[in-house]
């Protein structure tokens, strides 16, 4: 099994500029999604609204938007990125699982399994160089 380790050495000298792009922009994603969640509260009870036997609605609907948000800011700075993209995936699986057990659309399907694949790779590639996980790392 490789190691956390091996996995930042491989990625720091694999490092492009438009995989730091591609981590920014997901975190700004996420950030505006959480912002949305808070602006929008009756779309995310609406969203949530086949879940609403199970329980901890409110529960849910606070983690989204504080998970978006914050983990949003820390995946864009790159500051503990693998731990603030654990954090989203079961937001994400829900984002795809709600598509079954709601009405479906299509496009939020694919917006949710494109953002799950993103983050999931994200998840083993880490940072990456440009980050101020490498830079508080190297003692910049």
């Amino acid at each position: 099994m490789l190691s956390i380790k091996s996995l930042n050495k491989w990625a720091n000298s694999h490092t492009y500029y438009w995989l730091d792009l591609l981590r920014v922009a997901l975190g700004v994603f996420f950030f505006i999604k959480g912002i949305q969640f808070i602006s929008q509260t009756e779309m995310l009870a609406e969203l949530i609204k086949p879940l609403q036997g199970f329980g901890g609605t409110m529960l849910i609907v606070h983690y989204v938007a504080s998970a978006h948000l914050v983990g949003g800011i820390l995946i864009a700075f790159g500051l503990l990125t693998r731990w603030a993209l654990i954090v989203q995936i079961p937001i994400l699986i829900g984002a795809i699982l709600i598509n079954f057990v709601g009405t479906m659309n299509a496009s939020a399907l694919i917006l949710a399994l494109l953002i799950t694949a993103i983050s999931v790779f994200f998840i083993f590639y880490g940072s990456g160089k440009h980050s101020a996980d490498y830079m508080m790392k190297m003692g910049y």
